[in-house]
């Protein structure tokens, strides 16, 4: 058994002071083949504790489904931390953010138009007692105080640049109580008065979180909790990056001087993010101010351990500073991952998309487009398709509140194009005899932060030509989690790549190693290696490659799968050793105070 709590300005671990040195690492964005390796690069640069969130969507997918096993083994991340030499942060608030989808509240919560998310509505908290009532007896032998490695827990995230209803989080902390928590509790925010003053709970450990101008955020935290240990719970060392931005690094001297200067003030450090990983399949997040911004497939986050776990520059120098300050780490480091290039595989098969409808998709028949929540959809594509009479010429076609990226189609042609961030209506005509019009609408990552943490998906208000609203619709859902279905044929060789359509293609591997997709020349989809969905791609950048870890490959012949929904030069694409995440472009530390969205 272990205690760990604090005593004015200083935690103690059985009784003795004690700094925490903690990164986070999150078991939902990294194959479970890799965990140990990422926890012991962790242990030998000197850290003693990780932190990870716990993702409700990827536990509960379904309502009263619930998954712990694979990418979502929580207990045996913990268990793997635990035999590392690892302390344990655990942040399983219904809430995350984390540029993760939804920031991690199911998307079936969306199938409830009258709850209210993120405070005391009744409905909402029934749906948390339920998760928890799964979710922390798992936890409950694996506190310090059990003898397992978990220090302490999270009661919400980030709540004040949310909310301000107490008694909401009040009601998480009796829950973890009355469900047998018993090691330190605390919430984390802002360093802002309205962050600290909406998002703490008295008596319970306060935390703040930045990327800089650490003697002024612990300041401002001062004026609230003067008494109590300084942590910065979230370290933003580092940045995420949106589709059509630059890649986001900082400078590794200056990530380091800060972590030193946090080391001075006598405050204790959780990096954000240690190792960021990958928002594999559907799972990226998005942001939303002036706005619609979605993440991309990479959570390499500019970390000291890249998405593929390689040791940088900036690790190197955390390291020295921790070393200078506590002694020399013996752990050692384990040896890098090995890469490899396959090299090009072609992609000799392929299956329209509309043409397998029948088999891929649930379909439904109503009078309005539903978004995806009302037809029990999560993640993927919709597609939505009505006749309209003609003839008709050159009206708008309006999608209203498109969520988020629609293609358009007449009698099966491409119309055109209708994105969320542009939704500029279309000028189509319709022919004498009328025509088939069909929507193709990509889910490309629901909000996970901010006021507009609402946003289903799919049509979410309607369809319209000019001013007349089109009724009558055939649904077809697309989740995509199961590719067995489709029926590929061959294609000639030089036959145009053109899509919406999957094409598959085999390549051999003699050992199975790290590699890197590269997709030169194809426009925007989603990748599949071996059945396993590995996120989506865009020309438009910033990243360049996907990463494909070895474990997800075999010895001997394996499948990829590409849903182009464009089109491409040729249907080749290359497994590279290389990565490449586009561009680079440093970000400015003052943007890293306060908020995420001021990014």
């Amino acid at each position: 058994m272990t205690t760990f709590a604090w005593e004015g300005k200083q935690f103690v671990r059985d009784g003795k002071p004690v700094t925490v040195l903690s990164g986070a690492i999150h078991y939902f964005r990294i194959v479970p083949a890799y965990w140990r390796d990422r926890l012991l690069k962790l242990k030998a640069c000197g850290f003693n504790t990780v932190e990870t969130y716990v993702a409700w969507n990827l536990h509960e997918p379904k309502e009263g489904q619930f998954c712990f096993e694979g990418m979502a083994d929580l207990v045996g991340f913990i268990e793997t931390a635990a035999e590392v030499g690892l302390d344990v942060i655990v942040r399983p608030s219904p809430y995350i953010c984390a540029e993760w989808e939804f920031g991690g509240l199911p998307a079936w919560l969306l199938g409830y138009p009258e709850m209210r998310l993120r405070c005391s509505d009744p409905a909402f908290l029934a749906k948390v007692d339920a998760y928890y009532d799964e979710l922390i007896p798992r936890l409950i032998p694996l506190l310090c105080t059990n003898g397992g490695p978990i220090i302490a827990m999270q009661i919400e995230n980030e709540y004040g640049s949310y909310g301000n209803d107490t008694a909401y989080l009040d009601y998480l902390r009796q829950g973890l109580i009355r469900r047998g928590v018993d090691v330190l509790l605390f919430t984390s925010d802002g360093p802002t008065d309205q962050m600290l003053q909406g998002g703490t709970v008295p008596g319970v450990l306060a935390t703040v979180n930045f990327g800089s101008r650490a003697a002024e955020s612990f300041a401002k935290f001062r004026e609230y909790r003067p008494d109590e240990p300084l942590m910065c719970m979230e370290y933003w060392n580092g940045w995420f990056d949106h589709w059509t931005e630059e890649h986001h690094t900082r400078d590794a001297a200056d990530a380091a001087a800060v972590f030193a200067e946090m080391l001075d003030a006598g405050a204790s450090v959780n990096f954000y993010m240690f190792h960021g990983g990958t928002n594999f399949g559907f799972t990226s997040g998005a942001n939303h101010s002036k706005t619609y911004e979605p993440t991309i497939t990479s959570y390499d986050y500019d970390a000291p351990l890249t998405e593929w776990g390689d040791v940088t520059e900036k690790y190197k120098l955390i390291r020295s500073v921790i070393e200078k300050r506590f002694g020399p780490v013996e752990a050692p480091l384990p040896e890098p991952v090995t890469r490899r290039r396959y090299g090009t595989v072609r992609l000799t098969e392929r299956a329209g998309l509309f043409g397998q409808l029948g088999s891929l998709s649930t379909r439904f028949e109503r009078v309005c487009p539903e978004p995806m929540e009302r037809l029990g959809q999560n993640d993927g594509f919709i597609v939505y398709t009505t006749f309209v009479s003609g003839p008709r010429r050159k009206q708008q076609l309006v999608l209203q509140d498109v969520r988020d990226r629609a293609q358009v189609f007449l009698n099966g042609k491409p119309a055109g194009v209708v994105e969320r961030w542009n939704p500029q209506p279309l000028e189509i005509s319709i022919p004498e005899g009328g025509a088939t019009l069909t929507l193709l609408v990509e889910n490309m990552g629901r909000v996970n932060y901010g006021p507009l943490l609402r946003d289903p998906k799919g049509i979410t208000e309607g369809v319209r030509l000019d001013n007349q609203f089109l009724f009558h619709w055939t649904i077809d859902t697309l989740p995509l989690d199961s590719l067995e279905p489709i029926k590929f044929e061959a294609r000639e060789e030089g036959e145009a790549v053109d899509g919406p359509a999957f094409y598959r293609g085999r390549f051999d591997v003699e050992e199975a190693a790290d590699t890197f997709l590269r997709l030169d020349g194809w426009t925007k989809g989603v990748a599949f290696v071996n059945g396993f969905n590995l996120g989506r791609y865009w020309e438009r950048g910033p990243q360049k490659t996907l990463y494909v870890p070895g474990p997800l490959l075999k010895q001997g012949e394996n499948e990829l799968v590409l849903l182009e929904l464009h089109g491409a030069r040729e249907a080749a694409v290359l497994l590279d050793d290389r990565p490449d995440l586009g561009a680079g472009a440093g970000v400015d530390p003052s943007v890293l105070q306060f908020v995420e969205e001021e990014a």
